[in-house]
């Protein structure tokens, strides 16, 4: 399993939310590049990055920051945040992110999560399923849809999608441990299909055992790093990152 240490940007800063609340924003780290070297340092392959500025504006912003990570350290880059078109998705994948996670527009515009898959391939597209109660969310959080997270999950297969973020929104920033019953069920529904990637509530190692255990592809650690009640290098002793780059 891969341990994806997580660095999001708000107003250019290194910040953690709450339940997806911008209003919660919490400066966690001085410089981006820094704390991208310090995991890189520890032994991470992966970072996971989101534009919280671009997931509610629709559009990137703070693009530089993330461009600087993938340039200056040897982590592949996972981003999302505002990423809605080809053009921005080409323009990350040609500057060097190695991956990119499509949230509101996997639900808004399927058709466009199906084009990136067939022009960039399964290995550089994502899509992230946020949900709160079962239910889709979208724009940055700030909207809850009539969608269930495992039919969004089975529409995207469906189009070739084959990386999917899991968040569950009530967990997210909390330190309350991860919904381990929402990822079972995903991963029985979508067993042998898809690669799933834990997002929310990471609080101490029992969290990445857990998910281990569950057979996931990945696990986003972001707060837990940050206030110290994970440690990232026994995270990725207890993960075993043998898994390879595919399902």
């Amino acid at each position: 399993m891969f341990i994806l240490p997580a660095i999001d940007i708000h107003k250019g800063q290194c910040v953690r939310l709450t339940q997806g609340d911008y209003a919660t924003a919490q400066q966690v780290a001085e410089d981006p590049l820094t704390t991208a070297k310090s995991f890189e340092a520890a032994g991470a392959r992966w970072i996971h990055m989101v534009d919280l500025d671009g997931a509610k504006e629709g559009k990137p912003v703070n693009s530089a920051i993330y461009t600087a990570v993938a340039k200056h350290t040897s982590l592949k880059v996972e981003l999302g945040g505002g990423i809605r078109n080809m053009e921005t998705i080409g323009a990350y994948l040609d500057m060097g992110i190695s991956r990119v996670i499509l949230g509101s527009a996997a639900l808004k515009n399927p058709q466009l999560v199906k084009d990136a898959v067939a022009k960039f391939g399964s290995e550089a597209i994502a899509v992230g399923i946020d949900a709160k109660n079962g239910m889709v969310a979208t724009e940055g959080w700030l909207e809850t849809s009539d969608v269930r997270d495992v039919d969004l999950a089975k529409e995207m297969i469906a189009v070739g999608v084959r990386y999917f973020i899991v968040t569950d929104i009530a967990k997210d920033g909390t330190l309350t441990g991860v919904n381990t019953q929402q990822l079972a069920m995903l991963a029985r529904e979508t067993a042998g299909q898809c690669n799933l990637i834990a997002s929310g509530g990471v609080h101490t190692i029992e969290d990445i055992v857990a998910c281990k255990q569950l057979g996931l592809y990945g696990t986003i650690c972001g707060k837990s790093i940050y206030q110290g009640t994970l440690s990232l290098r026994d995270a990725l002793n207890v993960a075993h990152e043998d898994m390879g780059g595919a399902f």
